[in-house]
């Protein structure tokens, strides 16, 4: 039997978050498994400004270290490392984040194929979504209007409704990559702890606050 939605989760996130990556196929069977009671909303957070400066050397070793420990962490999870010597790193997510919010202003079910399709151009295809025309071409390749997008990429209203969303993940105590929360019909909500390798324990957490 079909219910209305009553609860809501939150899943706060970044497309190049390299955490979100490794957590994308428990997420999945998640969002599987979750019933009609529960509608999924995702949250931008935004990990790192916009920047045209190289990133330092340092910190692409340390994220690359970061690479390794997830495969090690979260068995089955693949990067291609060729990124980091085929493009010129830059510590800026942002960009890649408003591209969600404009995929999604133009067609809300392409959110979450934007998303994937940039987490595969980054940890597959060793593409840079820092980079505007990159994330240009991957949403052509998903469906959406190119100068549409492309206008809409670093308009005003994009960015604050990218500032709006990143300050209520802030507030709802998001302070990392991946994060979600369950949010009942009294609008109280209730972080859900992340378990990288079974999503069972995330469904029973969930079913937990449900069935109150």
């Amino acid at each position: 039997m079909h219910t209305e939605p009553t609860h809501t989760l939150f899943h706060v996130h970044d497309p190049m978050c390299s955490w979100c990556w490794g957590f994308k196929p428990v997420w999945s069977e998640v969002r599987a498994g979750l019933d009609d009671s529960v509608t999924v909303q995702y949250l931008l957070g935004g990990l790192a400004p916009d920047s045209d400066e190289p990133m330092p050397s340092d910190m692409q070793n340390m994220l690359q270290g970061t690479w390794q420990r997830i495969q090690k962490t979260i068995p089955g999870t693949q990067f291609n490392f060729d990124f980091w010597t085929n493009n010129t790193p830059r510590r800026s997510t942002w960009p890649s984040c408003r591209a969600v919010i404009a995929v999604r202003r133009q067609n809300k079910a392409l959110e979450t194929t934007m998303i994937q399709a940039i987490q595969k151009a980054y940890y597959l295809e060793a593409r840079n979504p820092s980079d505007h025309d990159v994330l240009a071409d991957i949403a052509e390749q998903v469906g959406c209007d190119r100068s549409t997008f492309v206008n809409d990429l670093n308009s005003e209203s994009v960015q604050q409704e990218f500032v709006s969303e990143r300050a209520f993940a802030a507030r709802i105590g998001a302070q990392g990559f991946p994060s979600l929360f369950l949010a009942t019909p009294e609008n109280l909500v209730h972080p859900i702890a992340i378990d990288y390798s079974q999503s069972q324990a995330i469904l029973d957490q969930v079913g937990a606050l449900t069935s109150r």
